[in-house]
């Protein structure tokens, strides 16, 4: 059995936690989910710090989980646990590897006293999760319709945006 530190644990417990205060699936488009994986990419390119990079992880696994429960919904598939299950998947499809490589969990790459990475990815959850509920939720204040054109894209990047740029300059050296 796999033993798992206990700020990794409490990660996972956070990670799930969404599960209960979610409503319902809202959908993403296809454009946002290419965005945020454009950004992960761009971001290992040009060298930026883990807690950057784990944010647009966050984001795109929680993108991906909301487009797969999504999807789930418009083809009526229906399973006892899909949520939680779509979630463990999706996480851990992300992060043991990354464990497991020793990209995370290394032992100089930490920042109040969590893994950068693992920060990085959880803010990014949240922070992405945010955006698409005020999405859903400033539409159905505007008639179900969006204030301005690409805005389903704009919303669940923006707090990307924001806390990367916030990131960047704690981690600056």
């Amino acid at each position: 059995m796999i033993k798992l530190s206990k700020t990794l644990q409490v990660s996972f417990y956070l990670f799930f936690l969404n599960i209960f205060i979610a409503e319902k699936a809202f959908a993403v488009c296809p454009v946002c989910t290419i965005a945020v994986a454009g950004g992960v990419g761009l971001s290992r390119w040009l060298g930026i710090d883990d807690t950057v990079i784990g944010l647009w992880i966050g984001g795109l696994t929680m993108s991906l989980i909301i487009w797969t429960l999504n999807w789930f919904d418009k083809k009526n598939i229906k399973f006892i646990g899909r949520k939680i299950i779509t979630t463990i998947s999706y996480y851990g499809l992300m992060v043991v590897p990354l464990f497991y490589t020793g990209i995370m969990g290394h032992p100089l790459n930490k920042m109040w006293g969590m893994d950068k990475l693992l920060i990085g990815i959880i803010l990014g959850t949240i922070g992405f999760l945010g955006g698409v509920k005020t999405y859903d939720y400033l539409k159905k204040k505007n008639n179900n319709r969006a204030y301005f054109p690409f805005q389903k894209v704009a919303m669940p990047i923006l707090p990307l945006v924001i806390l990367s740029i916030i990131f960047y300059f704690i981690t600056v050296r």
